[in-house]
């Protein structure tokens, strides 16, 4: 070992054995020191305490260091803070919520009033919830008494109430539960205990519109995670004087438990009432739980760059997930971009955790949202993802003399580990399949496992409109391989055509760019029509010119049209989704008798069709 002669002590390092290094080397350059034995026992002990000491310092001011900036830090009341900073308030947890019409049959008064926090039971899952409305309501008396469009919250109706102390400089108005949907929240003021004049305040979005009288009020997050109300200073909004009575009313929900909740009975009378109907809307959605640390770092500078005003597509790419949470992956994009160009609109699109498409009532409701921030000459649409499905056939070999495990075994921990990439790599916007990333995975999955192929199909569903001639567009937006005439390059799920009695018809080309449909006997193609649409095999869009089907096979109302795409990497554009499809991935596994010593020949396959 090199000694130090210089008397310096190297401190550009911070790892434990460098460090440890760094001061033997150090000490065996001092003359004080030139006899000890530095690997001995004594002194390899005080060396190890001193470079764990400056260790943990490092360790400790790196992570300091990290908890200073956005990007890097780790702890959520930090990123918090940094994203409060820049203006951006994280997502709290949402509550699902529904649009019911509640008719009281039997009612007869002049009036009838509604009062916020009734509640009404609900079951999904096996599982009971309560959903409440936030805000009374009166109707007047008529032929029926109905409230219309009433809009439902699951959760419970809680209110907190704080009256204001100026002399304690401390004072803060905590909403003192985490799972609070904040955009729930309502506020009013009371003037004193003898004085019972209340006002309402409302939630401040944006501080053009707050003035020195106005009555709002703000939250932010706090380091422990709730949620804090504070008021204005009479310069930015109304300031409080002291004696002041706050109620603070808010739903405590269970997050998205209770998503997918449609029918709806009245918990008790209303009124003195109690014949009542509850007519659903739209089935309980939007739950959701608070917006991650990920989300935030990623969402606070978009927010930023927004200012609190719509105009590019990262500017609602930004606000969207703010004014609605239950969102796991949104796309956004000019009409510039779209196909066909459509100028003086954006397109968004959203993806929910639990994959259904947003209900006209939820798309309205965010264009509502939208209209505070929005330019006048833009107008935001909203368009439902589509799903594309990557359908691999894999074939892996593997050498069974260095594993104990089964073919079978193998073949389960390949399909876990499909579904795997599935998740981690697809299933969002702009999440591209790379062929040979997905072929290293699979290599991945065992140390016995030599080499893969992996034969990739993509697949559309479209819902047809039955009985009725319609045009039907597939867009896969990616290059179909261009077979050679007469080859085949298309196929489809069956469907029956209206005025025809042959049956079952299915799709399939000629290869020259024409759609075709058919029909079979016994196992014999005979063909209906020789052109009922076209193939752009170049940019991937199929055309079906007008066709008048009368049901389908798949049970869930589509039609599936499959395809050999030209290149294995898979590119979605604008809305469209990526996700294997686990129902028809097949795997295959070989024993390679070459690499265990044993004879090539005979090798035998096993294959397994998943199943999720």
């Amino acid at each position: 070992m090199a000694v130090n002669t210089q008397g310096k002590l190297e401190i550009t390092d911070v790892d434990f054995d460098t460090i440890k290094t760094n001061l033997k080397t150090y000490l065996k350059g001092q003359t004080q020191f030139t006899d000890y034995d530095f690997d001995g026992s004594g002194l390899s002990v005080l060396l190890d305490v001193l470079a764990y000491n400056t260790h943990y310092n490092a360790f400790m001011a790196n992570m300091l260091a990290n908890e200073m900036f956005l990007d890097t830090a780790v702890k959520r009341n930090s990123v918090v803070s940094h994203a409060k900073a820049m203006g951006y308030t994280p997502v709290s947890v949402r509550a699902p919520s529904t649009t019911v019409d509640v008719t009281v049959n039997d009612a007869n008064s002049a009036s009838l009033t509604l009062y916020a926090g009734h509640v009404f039971n609900a079951a999904t899952t096996g599982t009971s919830f309560q959903f409440v409305n936030i805000a009374d309501v009166t109707i007047q008396a008529a032929d029926t008494y109905v409230f219309s469009g009433l809009k439902l919250y699951e959760g419970t109706w809680t209110e907190t109430k704080y009256t204001v102390n100026i002399s304690d400089a401390d004072q803060r108005f905590i909403i003192p539960n985490e799972n609070v949907d904040i955009s729930t929240v309502l506020v009013t003021v009371q003037t004193s205990s003898s004085d019972s004049t209340t006002t309402t305040y409302t939630k401040a979005n944006n501080l053009v519109d707050v003035k020195s009288t106005t009555t709002a009020f703000f939250c932010q997050e706090t380091t422990e995670g709730e949620w804090q109300i504070y008021f204005g200073d009479d310069v930015i909004g109304k300031k409080l004087i002291d004696g002041n009575i706050i109620s603070i009313s808010y739903v405590v929900t269970n997050q998205g438990d209770a998503n997918g909740a449609s029918t709806f009975t009245s918990s008790g009378a209303i009124g003195t009432f109690t014949d009542i109907t509850v007519t659903t809307i739209s089935a309980a959605a939007g739950g959701a739980a608070a917006e991650n640390i990920g989300a935030i770092q990623f969402n606070a500078p978009f927010s930023y760059a927004a200012q609190n005003r719509a105009v590019t597509a990262n500017d609602y790419k930004a606000l969207v997930p703010q004014l609605y949470s239950n969102i796991s992956s949104i796309a956004v994009w000019g009409g510039e971009y779209a196909d066909p160009a459509v100028y003086g609109k954006v397109f968004v699109s959203i993806k929910t955790p639990a994959g259904t498409n947003l209900t006209a009532n939820t798309k309205e409701s965010i264009r509502t949202l939208l209209a505070d921030y929005t330019v006048a000459s833009i107008t935001p649409e909203f368009v439902d993802p589509i799903t594309i499905k990557i359908i691999p056939t894999i074939n892996f070999k593997y050498n069974p003399s260095v594993t104990t495990k089964t073919n079978t075994a193998l073949i389960t921990l390949v399909t876990t580990a499909v579904n795997t990439f599935s998740n981690d790599n697809l299933e969002k916007f702009e999440g591209v399949f790379r062929y040979s990333n997905f072929g290293r995975t699979i290599d991945d999955v065992d140390d016995s496992i030599l080499s893969n192929i992996v034969i990739i199909k993509i697949s559309q569903a479209f819902t047809p409109t039955l009985a009725a001639a319609t045009k039907y567009t597939i867009a896969f937006s990616n290059p179909i391989l261009d077979p050679d005439a007469g080859a085949k390059n298309v196929s489809s799920t069956g469907f029956t055509i209206t005025s025809n009695s042959n049956g079952e018809h299915f799709l399939d080309d000629d290869g020259e760019g024409n759609l075709r449909t058919y029909y079979l006997v016994g196992t014999t193609k005979t063909y209906e029509s020789a052109s009922v649409g076209t193939i752009n095999y170049s940019t991937g869009e199929i055309i079906l010119s007008s066709i008048d089907i009368a049901t389908v096979s798949n049970s869930d109302d589509t039609i599936t049209v499959t395809v050999i795409p030209n290149s294995n990497d898979i590119v979605p554009v604008r809305n469209q989704v990526l996700e294997i499809d686990s129902t028809n991935l097949t795997i295959a596994g070989t024993a390679d008798t070459i690499a265990s010593g044993a004879s090539n020949a005979g090798t035998s396959y096993t294959t397994v069709t998943s199943y999720n």
